[in-house]
């Protein structure tokens, strides 16, 4: 089913739909877009943003970290940062990217441990927009898979929340990549926040729980898991509804938290679990962060459905579809 295409491809296809409608309002969007929001990408190639080039950018050094067993913290830290200082330093990097990315990266780029580097209070989506390749990455166990999503969002943004969701997305990518139904999932991540609540991967995340002053790493973590665990309260809700008319952002949030861009990527995906076109055009047709949540919408359809399940042609017209290619194919 190319199960890793489906994702990577999904990925982009809903950012690049979501762009256009990132800065719009609800009525502005209908005006222009029609009430299901975009139905097409635009442009040859299709324009994408900074969550696509990220998202890359952190699958192109899984790849070569995966080429070089074995696959550790002290092995991957250095490749991310490569990654996230090229795009710091690229021409194309005029995407409206976030500034919690840009001022961490600028980090990076002067040498600077990421500890002292990354951004200790932000949660911003940025954290978990571009880490479903963690999730299609093949061989890794749960542990590592798990600190593996949480160190590359920290990298970015040191908030515990931000750790959180970005586990909770990676994970939601390798399940449904491995098959699970997708009414099952919403539950599966409710019992992962409990499962996790306590746990810190030091060996991934070193000292990062001091920044913030908290008095111990259970405490730090555990905020993280609490407030997904309130977001997913939110989407249980909003499921139950079923309203697949409404903005999604009221419901579950605008997005510009990585909580509630997990929730509201989940929301648009679940409301249309076979129908992965649908699902991205109801994220791009959203009041918030629009891109990112129909970029999430697009990770999990194409987890799910494969790479069979998108329009054929739009695979030739998407902005970095070498890249996307080579990380695709290497998983599938």
């Amino acid at each position: 089913m190319r199960r890793a295409s489906g994702a990577m491809f999904g990925l982009a296809y809903g950012d690049s739909l979501g762009a256009p409608t990132e800065f719009l309002t609800m009525k502005q969007i209908h005006r222009r877009f029609g009430d299901r929001g975009p139905a097409r990408l635009d442009g040859d190639p299709a324009l994408v943003t900074d969550d696509t080039q990220m998202a890359i950018a952190v699958g192109l050094a899984l790849l070569d970290a995966l080429d070089n067993p074995p696959f550790t913290p002290d092995l991957i830290t250095p490749m991310w940062r490569r990654r996230f200082v090229d795009w710091l330093n690229s021409p194309d990097n005029n995407r409206a990217p976030g500034n919690t990315c840009l001022r961490a990266c600028r980090g990076l780029a002067a040498g600077k441990p990421w500890v002292d580097a990354t951004v200790a209070g932000s949660k911003g989506c940025g954290a978990n927009m571009r880490v479903a390749p963690v999730g299609l990455a093949p061989g890794l166990t749960d542990d590592t898979r798990a600190g593996a999503a949480q160190l590359q969002a920290a990298l970015t943004h040191g908030h515990p929340t931000g750790l959180a969701a970005s586990e909770l997305t990676a994970f939601a990518v390798r399940w449904l990549a491995d098959g699970m139904d997708p009414a099952d999932l919403p539950g599966a991540l409710r019992a992962r926040c409990h499962e996790q609540r306590t746990v810190y991967h030091g060996r991934w995340l070193g000292d990062l729980w001091r920044r913030p002053g908290m008095d111990a790493e259970e405490t730090f973590i555990a905020r993280g898991w609490d407030e997904c665990l309130a977001a997913l309260d939110r989407l249980d809700e909003a499921v139950r509804r079923g309203d697949r008319a409404a903005d999604p952002c009221e419901s579950t949030g605008a997005g510009w938290v990585a909580e509630e861009a997990l929730a509201t990527g989940l929301l648009c995906f679940l409301l249309f679990p076979d129908e992965p076109v649908e699902a991205i055009r109801r994220g791009a047709a959203s009041s918030g962060d629009s891109d990112s949540i129909a970029c999430l919408a697009g990770a999990f359809a194409g987890a799910r459905l494969g790479m069979d399940a998108w329009p054929a042609e739009w695979s030739a017209r998407i902005e970095y579809a070498g890249d996307l290619e080579t990380i695709g194919r290497a998983w599938d």
